[in-house]
C-alpha cells in the first residue's frame, strides 16, 4: 500500500524531517479554486442581492416602528387631556401627591356613607305606629276572624294579638325595651305603657270585643301571652347558666302588640288572672326574681279594671315573695310595696275595696296573707330594713281589710 505521506529534505532541520499529508493539502487547494470562480463572495456566504433584500425589510421595519410611535404618542396626549382616575387598590400614576390620594379616598369614603344611609330606615315610634290603626278597619278584621274561626275562640284571640303585631311590627326593639324599662322605671311609668298609645276609638273597639269572649279562652290565652313573652325575656337574658343565649325562638311579631293586647283583656276581664292564679304559684317558669316586673306589671293591669282584683291578687301571688330567699332583696321589697301603694292611693279606693272585700267566699286579704304582713311589718330590731317604714304605713290599711268582714261570710 502506497503511503500519502512525503518527507522533503532541509538543511536547516537538524537532523529532524518534515511530515505533510497530500490528503489535507488538495482539500485546502480546492477551497482557494473555489474561491477564485466566486470573487463577490463572502466567507459568511452571504451574496450583495441577499444585502439588498434585508436592507429593504429594514428599511419597512424602521417605517412601521416610526408609525407606532406616533400613534403611542397620539394616545398619550389624549389620556393628559382628561383627569387622572385613580383606584383604591392601584396607584397608576406615581407622580400623583399623596395629598391627591387622601383626597380620592375620602371621596369614595363619603360615596358608601351616603349609601348606607340611603338604605337605613327610619326608626318608628310606638305612638307613630299605634296612630295608624284604624278602628273601623279593626271591626271588619274582627267580623272575618269570627267567621274564619267561629268555634275557635282561642284561635280569634291569637288572631287578634296577631293583627296588633302586624301593627307594632316597625318599631325597632330600641323604642320598646321592655325587658329594662321594667326593670329599672317605678310601677307608676309603666302601668299604661304601652297601652296609653293607643286611640280611644281603638281600645273601645278592642274591649267591646274581648268582653263577649268566654273565660276559658281568656284565661288560656293569657297563659299563652305570659308564655310568648317569657321566652323573649330569656332570649334578651341568655337563659339560665349553661344554656346558649337566643336557643328559644318566639313567633312575636312584634312585643309591643302582644303587651298591648294583654293590658286591654287583662283590664277588661280581670277575673281571668284570678283563674289563672293556681297555674302561677304552682309552676316554676312563672316564678323567680326577673319574672317579678313582669308579674307586678300584669296585676297592676289587672287593677286598672278592679281595684278590689288587684288587691287579690298582690295578697295571693305577690305579697307570699317576701317570706322567698329572692325577698330579701331590697329592689324586690321595692316593687311588692309599689304594687299595693299603688292601688290603696288609687281614686275611690276606700270605697271601691270595702264594696269588694269578699270575693267568692275569700277575703281580699287571708289569713295567711295577713300573718306575713305582720312579720315583715314588725320584726325583731335586728331585722328591721329600709322598707319596713313602708310596710308599718300600708298595715293598717290593709289590716283593716281582714277585719272588715267576718271569715264565714258569703259574697
Amino acid at each position: 500500500m502506497e503511503s500519502e505521506s512525503t518527507v522533503q529534505p532541509d538543511n536547516n532541520d537538524h537532523g529532524w524531517q518534515k511530515v505533510t499529508y497530500a490528503k489535507k493539502n488538495k482539500k485546502k487547494n480546492h477551497n482557494n479554486n473555489h474561491q477564485q470562480l466566486l470573487p463577490n463572495s463572502h466567507l459568511n456566504g452571504s451574496t450583495s442581492n441577499t444585502d439588498s433584500v434585508f436592507a429593504a425589510i429594514e428599511k419597512q421595519s424602521e417605517e412601521r416602528r416610526k408609525v407606532l410611535e406616533a400613534q403611542r404618542l397620539a394616545i398619550d396626549d389624549d389620556f393628559d387631556s382628561e383627569p387622572p382616575v385613580r383606584s383604591l387598590k392601584k396607584k397608576k400614576n406615581y407622580e400623583d401627591s399623596d395629598e391627591e390620594v387622601v383626597e380620592d379616598k375620602v371621596d369614595v369614603t363619603d360615596d358608601v356613607d351616603a349609601t348606607k344611609k340611603k338604605v337605613k330606615k327610619p326608626k318608628v315610634t310606638v305612638a307613630e305606629a299605634a296612630a295608624k290603626i284604624d278602628a273601623d278597619e279593626l271591626a271588619g278584621f274582627l267580623v272575618d276572624v269570627m267567621t274564619s274561626y267561629e268555634a275557635q275562640e282561642d284561635i280569634q284571640l291569637r288572631r287578634f294579638a296577631d293583627y296588633f303585631g302586624r301593627a307594632f311590627s316597625s318599631v325597632p326593639a330600641s323604642q320598646f325595651p321592655w325587658v329594662k324599662l321594667f326593670r329599672e322605671s317605678p310601677v307608676a311609668k309603666i302601668a299604661d305603657n304601652p297601652v296609653s298609645h293607643i286611640s280611644e276609638a281603638v281600645y273601645r273597639t278592642s274591649v267591646d270585643w274581648i268582653n263577649k269572649r268566654p273565660m276559658e279562652a281568656l284565661t288560656s290565652f293569657i297563659v299563652w301571652s305570659l308564655d310568648s313573652i317569657l321566652i323573649d325575656l330569656t332570649s334578651q337574658l341568655g337563659g339560665p347558666k349553661g344554656s346558649k343565649k337566643g336557643t328559644q325562638k318566639t313567633s312575636l311579631k312584634s312585643p309591643v302588640g302582644l303587651f298591648v293586647v294583654l293590658a286591654m283583656v287583662l283590664r277588661k276581664k280581670p277575673d281571668a288572672l284570678i283563674t289563672v292564679l293556681p297555674t302561677l304559684n304552682e309552676a316554676l317558669k312563672y316564678q323567680g326574681q326577673d319574672k317579678l316586673p313582669l308579674i307586678v306589671w300584669m296585676v297592676t293591669q289587672a287593677s286598672q279594671g278592679d281595684l278590689a282584683v288587684g288587691l287579690y291578687l298582690w295578697s295571693h301571688l305577690i305579697l307570699p315573695i317576701v317570706g322567698t330567699k329572692s325577698g330579701s332583696n331590697p329592689q324586690t321589697r321595692d316593687l311588692i310595696l309599689q304594687s299595693v301603694e299603688r292601688i290603696l292611693s288609687a281614686p275611690k279606693a276606700q270605697t271601691i275595696l270595702v264594696n269588694g272585700a269578699v270575693r267568692k267566699g275569700e277575703r281580699l286579704l287571708p289569713p295567711s296573707a295577713f300573718d306575713l304582713l305582720l312579720r315583715t311589718t314588725f320584726p325583731s330590731s335586728s331585722a328591721r330594713f329600709k322598707a319596713t317604714e313602708r310596710f308599718e304605713t300600708v298595715y293598717p290599711t290593709l289590716k283593716r281589710w281582714l277585719l272588715l268582714v267576718p271569715l264565714e261570710a258569703k259574697p
